[in-house]
């Protein structure tokens, strides 16, 4: 589904989606930074997936669309290197919630924080 409208709110440093639905979701910088579809936090194949942390204040610095099929998202923390294609941004907007939780439990599992001054240490 391509978006109406895409809209950056600086001061926030978030993505609105406006579909022709009437649909609207806002997207925070730091869920985009920590589900980019680019290598660094992919990895190059299944299993190679790179858990991202301490990215609780990424915010969306800019945006650039590239083509007809994606815009390419610039964060402040220096990331840039994924293409958000429409339909990747629609799948992240409808199963926000679920994917959500499921990066907080890999943050869990492994230890870390999304605030990057906060250390864990697992005792057990």
């Amino acid at each position: 589904m391509i978006p109406v409208q895409v809209k950056l709110n600086k001061a926030e440093g978030s993505l609105t989606l406006g579909y022709a639905d009437g649909s609207s979701h806002t997207l925070s910088g730091e869920y985009l930074r920590v589900h980019s579809p680019s290598a660094e936090v992919r990895g190059h194949g299944p299993g190679q997936e790179i858990l991202q942390w301490g990215k609780k204040s990424v915010r969306i610095a800019s945006l650039e669309k590239a083509g007809n099929y994606a815009v390419r998202i610039s964060f402040d923390d220096g990331h840039d290197t994924g293409l958000y294609s429409w339909t990747y941004l629609y799948d992240l907007c409808v199963n926000r919630d679920k994917y959500w939780q499921a990066y907080v439990q890999k943050l869990h599992d492994a230890g870390r924080s999304r605030d990057p001054d906060v250390q864990i240490v697992k005792l057990m």
